[in-house]
């Protein structure tokens, strides 16, 4: 007999204030540019003066966001630690290697290259919380995080264990911004927060973040909501996609009428976009529509920004005015679906219900 899979805790620090978990987008950051930092949360409330001084960025926002996320579900230890990430800390190799060239290969302190492996996240995790358990990261581009959670999912229900911290984490890199900026993935011009999915350019706005779950197959007070379904798909066609998603839905004994509202990924480049637009005007037209990215900044593990979102949705009843994407009103929804793809390629799908 399968065990359900619960959602037991939230963290996370974002391009928006989300590390004070007692507020729900109340005051949103605005911004305009290319690319967005996260709000840094102050750092020595969580870790050693001496110790943040070495650590990356994406350590330090999955130090926060991952100890928020145990804290909530008052747990000391995990049974395992399953990460999602695009980049890892590609900023630490990236320091490593110019460091290389400006000491000519000499003097070099270890440091850097130890922590600029794609896995440092969720092994510095584990070292801390003395945890010994399965510690898997993925690095399945935009899927990173959804990979992650299926992980998890699937030993949940078949009752191997009983909580799993699940993350999504990717930081802002300078020279990787440069790169997909030349080739046109990232936007030329600066945009704004309340132009951004609505530009008409090609491109995105880079951002970055870290979200850390528990996930349990034994729910508690703290629960959020219960992880009913999810589905992936590497390549579809653009006529495929309506077709997918009402197969997944009846694939999991749903239908259209039985979602309270779709969360989806819209990221303002107008070649990909248009995969979401048909959605909107069309199977999701009566359904009420949601969006995030314009809050996240688009990046590899940006859907679990829009995963910490819908599980706030369900805790507090609300939704906050700046992510509907439609006029159909909801109050107190009780089941979600999340849709997310980038340039046109692995296609998530994800249910969640109000616990």
């Amino acid at each position: 007999m399968k065990m359900e899979v619960y959602i037991n805790s939230i963290g996370s620090v974002s391009v928006q204030k989300t590390f004070d978990d007692s507020g729900f987008l109340e005051e949103v950051v605005d911004y305009e540019g290319t690319s967005v930092k996260a709000v840094d949360p102050n750092y020595k409330d969580y870790i050693p003066p001496a110790a943040a001084r070495r650590m990356a960025k994406g350590l330090k926002m999955s130090a926060v966001s991952s100890q928020n996320a145990m804290k909530e579900a008052d747990l000391k230890n995990v049974d395992a630690i399953i990460v999602g990430t695009g980049l890892g800390c590609l900023g630490e190799s990236e320091k490593f290697v110019r460091d290389l060239l400006d000491n000519d290969e000499q003097y070099l302190t270890p440091t850097r290259f130890i922590q600029s492996s794609h896995n440092t996240v969720a092994g510095s995790i584990a070292l801390d919380m003395g945890c010994k358990g399965y510690n898997f990261t993925y690095v399945h581009s935009n899927i990173s995080f959804e990979s992650s959670l299926w992980d998890a999912k699937l030993q949940l229900e078949n009752n191997e264990a009983e909580n799993i911290l699940v993350g999504a984490v990717d930081e802002l890199v300078e020279h990787h911004v440069t790169t997909h900026q030349f080739i046109d993935h990232i936007k030329k011009e600066p945009v704004s927060r309340e132009q951004v999915l609505r530009s008409g350019t090609k491109g995105i706005v880079f951002g970055e973040g870290s979200h850390f779950f528990v996930l349990s197959n034994q729910k508690q007070d703290t629960t959020y909501s219960k992880l009913f379904a999810m589905g992936i798909y590497n390549t579809l066609r653009k006529e495929e996609v309506s077709g997918t998603i009402l197969g997944f839905l009846d694939t999991n004994g749903l239908t259209l009428e039985d979602l309270d509202g779709v969360i989806l990924g819209n990221n303002g480049d107008v070649d990909f976009d248009t995969i979401y637009h048909d959605l909107a005007n069309g199977i999701f037209q009566t359904i009420p529509q949601f969006v995030y990215k314009h809050l996240s900044g688009e990046y590899d593990t940006a859907s679990g920004f829009g995963f910490w979102m819908a599980n706030k949705i369900f805790k507090t009843g609300k939704v906050p005015e700046v992510i509907r994407w439609n006029d159909i009103k909801v109050s107190q929804p009780k089941r979600l679906l999340l849709y997310n793809q980038y340039r046109g390629k692995n296609h998530s799908l994800v249910v969640l219900e109000k616990c």
